[in-house]
């Protein structure tokens, strides 16, 4: 209310400029003052404005504001700074109150997975111990003590043979630690930077500067919510266009300032709404896989939930590629692949078993090179110590890529990537053209060998061409004509191929 009637009053600032003071008539016995020298306003609504100059002149203005009555709102504030930022070596940093991104006020609510039930009766009887010992004052520790090794038992068992629908499970847990909660853990100090420079900005990929023992890094991760409010604010982790285009802009950045670029992978894929695809989200993606490709600084990814599609390839076209135990990552999700190959979502667990999603799985495919463990019962349970471990591996292969020449680290990210992956010639045997119609059974015969209407007669060892070797290619070439006239197709295609024959 005060600014606006300052506002006001700087409209006759031509007027007032030699005044000492103003006083501003309120309705109801109020009255807002104004010292001159000090531009000091008290409280009040101004209607009409007496003022008197040093020469004894009376001015006399009147101003009318007609102000639409509203709801209070809070004042938000952004950054609370505390009153005494400490100095010692605790690892609190002023920049860390730069920050949106700030701890929970309260505790998360525990969640138990299905296949956790078992633990569920533990823990009750270990709560009712707890709760009788508290309010009789007997000592029940022995007992306590037996029930936390049970459950600690029963946690191993469970945790040891996880299948890959499961680990799954793990890897959405609403309590796992998300990118944010990992690079508050592991960086001494940390910026985050906002904008893809086009004015959006994605809150579902965030972005920023920070050091880990005195060195710097560029991170870039997916950012999921930690509740409800805060999922909807930053889309479940599922960046738009915007959020790809925000990340090659740092990645550029990291790529010209010399800085080692670490991603945190962590989303379901990329936003498939309707939108993102009319602002070019297959493009935003090429455009990334293109450039990831081209950097020159040393480049590695940490898969600490689910890595989906092309969402989680966007930003994990790295030098190394770590995953942490229970993280997953797919082409597609367990339940799109049932619901495509068995034309049911209820077919999840089986598909996820053949999509071989986990770590240890794409660990043997060359794909991860690292399978990072977690504490017991996941990184939910203990998300500091797997933000420690994460750490340890990132600096561990860090040494390894510094020692590499910019022209080697692009050779080394294209060498991993194409490396992934082989092709092989499979001959069809009896058993599997038994039941092919004739054609095709002719047309799978003649491409195990080489394109007959490509084929050129071999010269000798003294350069001339061998009489049988032509018949040889000829009753090819006449066999599969044969083959493409037995499919009689028409039109533009017969024409196409006629041609083809012909040359």
């Amino acid at each position: 209310m005060n600014d606006l009637l300052c506002s006001a009053l700087l409209l006759f600032s031509p007027l007032v400029s030699s005044m000492d003071s103003c006083a501003l008539s309120l309705g109801q016995g109020q009255m807002l003052r104004c010292d001159h020298h000090n531009g000091l306003f008290t409280r009040g609504i101004g209607v009409r404005v007496l003022q008197q100059s040093t020469s004894a002149s009376l001015i006399v203005m009147a101003a009318t504001f007609k102000l639409r009555r509203g709801r209070k709102h809070k004042r938000e504030v952004e950054y609370p700074w505390p009153d005494k930022i400490p100095v010692d070596d605790s690892g609190t940093h002023p920049f860390t109150y730069v920050n949106r991104f700030k701890p929970l006020s309260k505790p998360p609510k525990k969640v138990l997975l299905p296949f956790e039930r078992p633990l569920a009766e533990v823990q009750r009887k270990i709560e009712e111990v707890k709760k009788m010992q508290k309010e009789t004052g007997l000592q029940f520790e022995r007992y306590i003590n037996i029930l936390e090794i049970q459950y600690n038992e029963i946690m191993q068992e469970i945790y040891s043979s996880l299948t890959p629908f499961q680990r799954l499970s793990v890897a959405r847990h609403p309590n796992r630690p998300t990118c944010l909660e990992h690079v508050s853990n592991i960086s001494d100090k940390w910026l985050e930077l906002h904008g893809d420079r086009a004015g959006y900005d994605d809150p579902a990929i965030v972005t920023g500067i920070g050091s880990m023992d005195g060195m710097s890094f560029m991170f870039i991760g997916h950012q999921k919510g930690r509740n409800t409010k805060e999922n909807i604010h930053r889309n479940f982790g599922m960046p738009t266009p915007h959020g790809y285009r925000k990340a090659l802009r740092i990645m550029l950045e990291a790529n010209q300032f010399g800085l080692p670029i670490i991603t945190f992978v962590d989303t379901p894929g990329a936003y498939a709404d309707i939108e993102s695809e009319r602002k070019g989200q297959g493009e935003a993606i090429a455009q990334n896989l293109r450039s990831s490709f081209g950097l020159r600084v040393p480049f590695i990814s940490v898969v600490i939930g689910e890595g989906g599609s092309g969402g989680a390839l966007a930003i994990g076209t790295a030098n190394r590629m770590l995953m942490l135990e229970n993280s997953v990552y797919f082409v597609a999700s367990p339940e799109a692949a049932a619901a495509i190959l068995y034309k049911s979502a209820k077919a999840a667990p089986k598909a996820a078993v053949r999509l071989k999603i986990t770590a240890e799985e794409l660990r043997e495919f060359g794909i991860a090179d690292e399978v990072i463990p977690e504490p017991l019962g996941g990184a939910h349970a203990d998300p500091k110590e797997t933000s420690k471990r994460i750490k340890h591996a990132i600096l561990r292969h860090l040494r390894e890529l510094k020692s590499m020449s910019p022209e080697k680290l692009k050779e080394d990210r294209k060498a991993k990537f194409i490396g992934i992956g082989h092709c092989e010639d499979i001959e069809l045997d009896a058993a599997s053209t038994r039941n092919m119609k004739a054609d095709a059974a002719s047309i799978s015969e003649s491409t195990n060998n080489a394109d007959p209407s490509q084929l050129k007669p071999e010269p000798s060892d003294n350069g001339a061409i061998d009489s049988s070797n032509v018949e040889e290619i000829e009753s090819q070439r006449q066999q599969y004509i044969k083959v493409l006239n037995a499919n009689k197709p028409k039109g533009f295609l017969q024409k196409l191929i006629k041609q083809i024959i012909k040359k």
